[in-house]
């Protein structure tokens, strides 16, 4: 997703303890932990760069679902989300290392899934694709096709609302390379009705 902008970058892993705290509200909970991930990258950051972090998560009603235990668990997620709207929370942290400097964005999207069949849910575990996502599910899965008549930004139900990261990034005067909105749309091929209200700031 962050090549479709142009940006030159490098990977850090940031191992950060992901616990909610008490009476922490998911908004709060997928911002915080940006936050942390931002900050430890930044500990082995060059002086003039920028760590962009994100954490994302999925609430259905007043939980969290987060990663499956297992398949069996990952089966009781899917049946759960079956057929209703929940929500996606992606948190957005960029920090500018040379002066600490840090900007966050909440994005929160109403997802309505389908109603998919157990016998689908079967055969999408099988492929061990939910393990390690929030929720049991990709969006992107170009065979089980969770979601539909979505509304919102599908790049921040994939973990990266990419509007919004390069509105922050413009910010701290850096800017895309490419338009951002069009090469977004154009690799996940949908047509986004929030993208131009994002780059806007509005």
């Amino acid at each position: 997703m962050l090549s479709l902008g142009g940006w030159t970058f490098n990977v850090a892993i940031a191992d950060v303890d992901e616990s909610q705290l008490a009476d922490e509200t998911p908004g709060d909970y997928v911002l915080r932990l940006a936050e942390s991930k931002a900050r430890k990258s930044a500990e082995n950051a060059s002086a003039g760069g920028v760590v962009i972090a994100a954490d994302t998560t999925v609430v259905d009603g007043d939980e969290i679902l987060g990663k499956p235990a297992d398949a069996e668990d990952a089966t009781r997620m899917l049946k759960r989300l079956r057929g209703h709207t929940h929500q996606v929370y992606t948190g957005l942290a960029l920090l500018r290392v040379s002066d600490g400097d840090a900007l966050t964005d909440l994005s929160v999207t109403d997802v309505p899934m389908r109603e998919y069949s157990d016998e689908e849910i079967e055969a999408y575990v099988q492929t061990g694709d939910p393990l390690d996502k929030a929720g049991a599910y990709a969006i992107q899965h170009p065979d089980f096709h969770p979601v539909e008549n979505l509304h919102g930004c599908f790049a921040s139900v994939m973990g990266l609302p990419l509007c919004r990261l390069t509105y922050l990034l413009q910010r701290f005067d850096i800017f895309p390379g490419a338009a951002v909105d069009i090469r977004c749309q154009a690799e996940i091929q949908y047509d986004c009705p929030v993208a131009s209200a994002i780059l806007r700031g509005d």
